[in-house]
């Protein structure tokens, strides 16, 4: 029971961890999972109903630091227009990856997730994309979330959609598509987190549709061990990330993409 709870942690830690910063969280997991001892972690049904919740957590840590805002939003949006047009803006955003999503949904899961190479291959390529458009001289034209435009907020969600390939990072692909469409590095990182509110809801409403007849409880300390660890992390993250990226920009995130995809291939080709 000791070495699966350490496992719930590390994979909870992952999830939260990754959620909201462009390094694909899916990819990270997929990863971990492939070198952690996890076929007796816990059994296959438990199993999805684990990754379905530890999702659910990093969805808790947003809509709490964003509470106060999502409360401002329905107080103002029948009488201000500018709330309007960002709701219509975020929803607009969405669409695109919630059609395409649901009508993929059984080829990503089932084929691209199964193969921990290709997240390695796109977690170096990834990489090497950050590091370009940090170097760029982009002149933003937008520094609040609320001012997209409509056509700007569509483009992003093209531009999440991206992220159906594992190791592409939703994060990554919403904050690179508004940082090429005119946004600064704070409000690209901003309404990625506000797309990623009903992003990861339909994502998590989908899973859980998907699996509604192999979901379990059998295992809940492990399962609650893993969806606490994965809001706490998240929480960090959400809270400090507009800081950060303000301060130090995307190169980070590039390089370590870069390093953990080397060392995933290195790792996984005695496996092969």
């Amino acid at each position: 029971m000791a070495e699966q709870i350490v496992i719930a942690l590390i994979l909870g830690l992952v999830e939260g961890l990754t959620e909201f910063i462009p390094v694909s969280s899916t990819g990270h997991l997929v990863l971990v999972q492939q070198f952690l001892p996890a076929g007796s972690f816990l059994s296959p049904k438990s199993m999805g109903t684990f990754d379905v919740l530890i999702q659910l957590g990093a969805i808790f840590a947003v809509l709490l630091v964003y509470f106060r805002r999502l409360v401002e939003i329905v107080k103002t949006l029948p009488r201000s227009a500018r709330t309007q047009h960002f709701v219509l803006a975020v929803l607009f955003s969405f669409l695109p990856a919630a059609i395409i999503g649901a009508l993929a949904h059984d080829f990503i899961k089932n084929v691209l997730f199964e193969t921990p190479s290709l997240i390695c291959v796109v977690l170096i390529l990834g990489g090497f994309v950050l590091l370009a458009v940090d170097k760029i001289k982009l002149q933003p034209k937008v520094h609040d979330a609320q001012d997209f435009s409509w056509p700007m907020a569509i483009g992003v969600g093209f531009f999440q959609c991206l992220a159906m390939i594992p190791g592409t990072s939703r994060s990554g692909s919403t904050i690179v598509g508004a940082l090429l469409l005119g946004a600064d590095k704070r409000s690209a990182a901003e309404f990625s987190f506000f797309l990623a509110m009903p992003t990861m809801a339909g994502a998590f409403a989908l899973d859980l549709w998907k699996s509604r007849h192999d979901l379990s409880m059998d295992d809940g300390l492990l399962i609650m061990v893993g969806f606490v660890t994965a809001f706490i992390s998240a929480l960090f993250v959400v809270r400090t990330l507009l800081d950060f990226v303000s301060r130090r920009g995307f190169a980070p995130f590039g390089w370590w993409r870069i390093i953990v995809g080397v060392l995933g291939l290195a790792l996984l080709l005695p496996i092969r």
